[in-house]
Formats: structure tokens, C-alpha cells, sequence
């Protein structure tokens, strides 16, 4: 209950409105809590130039204090790391702009708090189901994305990303287990990325 609080008196103090912050608390309520959520991914990519889709699949790792592993296993294998201020990737490591990490990180562990640091939200929640839709408040981030639209029930069930240049992405979210520990591979891919 005291979360709850503190997450009203945060969300107020951002300028979000009554109904906005009912609408968050009543997500954040539903939404699952646990340090460790890992599934699978179908994402879309739906590129201006092109007639289909770009299509990926793979897997996700969440972990609270370490950040997000993400492996495409379709079409082509490849392994991305990411935590608040690096990113992995087959090409190397480099350093990510704060917002960038902080939000992929707030978006799969559900902090609706750090979204609403970075993003002007709006949304519904319903009995079975919740949608957000958030608009960049970071000029960096402003460049790439016009808005993203999450949706889900006690989890992260769907994204969508419509990037200012037309180009969308969207990523479906099955499988999601809350497991007590990393997998060794999964403690060992995390132990890649610099602190």
C-alpha cells in the first residue's frame, strides 16, 4: 500500500492528471512483481520501404538489478544486452543514452514510475486487460519515436513502436515465467556487459 502511495504522490508531482494516475495505479496493482520475468518474443517490423514485415523471434530475460537479455533465435541468432547505461550487441559494446536503457528496462519489469519520468502516458484499464500509450518527453528520444502502445494484463503482453519516420514495430510477448534464479547461461551472458 505505501508503494501505491508514494507511486500517486510521484505520478501527481509529474503532471499527470487524477484519471491518468487512477488508470497507472490500477495497472501497477495488477501487474506481476518479481525480479526475474523471462518469455518468448514474435516481433514485427513493419519497414516503409518494404511490402512484408520483418519477422524475429527469440527469447527475453529480465532481471531487476541487471538489466534485459535479448536473443533472436529466427531468422538469424543474435544476442542483445542491455542495462541503464550499456548496450551488447555482436557488434560490441557501447554506451546507451540513460533514457534508452532506462526504458527498455521500465517497460519488460513493468516500473510504471521511471515511464512516467520519461513519457507522457495515457491509457485504459479495464478488468482483464490494461493499454498505455506513451509519447517521449526526451528530445533524444523524441527524434526516433513518435509513441510506443503497451498492452497487457498481469504482464507485458504486446508493444507497439511507431518511430517518427513510419516505420513500426510490433513485439508479442508469450511463455512469460517468473522463475527464482538465472540460469547459469543466463548469469554468464549478463556477466558480458560492463558495469
Amino acid at each position: 500500500m505505501i508503494l501505491i502511495k508514494a507511486l500517486l504522490l510521484y505520478v501527481l508531482a509529474c503532471g499527470l492528471g487524477v484519471a491518468e494516475v487512477a488508470v497507472l495505479t490500477g495497472i501497477a496493482a495488477r501487474l506481476a512483481k518479481t525480479p526475474i520475468i523471462q518469455g518468448d518474443f514474435h516481433q514485427q517490423k513493419q519497414l516503409k520501404v518494404l511490402r512484408k514485415p520483418l519477422i524475429s523471434t527469440g527469447s527475453f530475460t529480465y532481471e531487476q538489478s541487471k538489466g534485459v537479455i535479448w536473443k533472436t533465435l529466427t531468422p538469424v541468432a543474435s544476442l542483445l544486452l542491455v542495462n541503464e547505461s550499456r548496450l551488447l550487441t555482436g557488434q560490441g559494446e557501447q554506451a546507451v543514452p540513460a533514457a534508452f536503457g532506462k526504458v527498455f528496462k521500465a517497460m519488460l519489469g513493468g516500473d510504471l514510475a521511471a515511464l512516467a519520468d520519461g513519457f507522457a502516458i495515457t491509457g485504459t484499464d479495464q478488468k482483464t486487460s490494461w493499454q498505455l500509450e506513451l509519447t517521449p518527453k526526451d528530445q533524444m528520444l523524441k527524434k526516433i519515436i513518435s509513441t510506443m502502445l503497451l498492452s497487457g494484463d498481469t504482464e507485458l503482453r504486446s508493444l507497439e513502436i511507431r518511430e517518427t519516420g513510419g516505420n513500426i514495430t510490433r513485439i508479442s510477448f508469450d511463455n512469460i515465467t517468473h522463475p527464482a534464479q538465472l540460469t547459469d547461461q543466463q548469469q554468464a551472458d549478463f556477466e558480458r556487459l560492463s558495469p
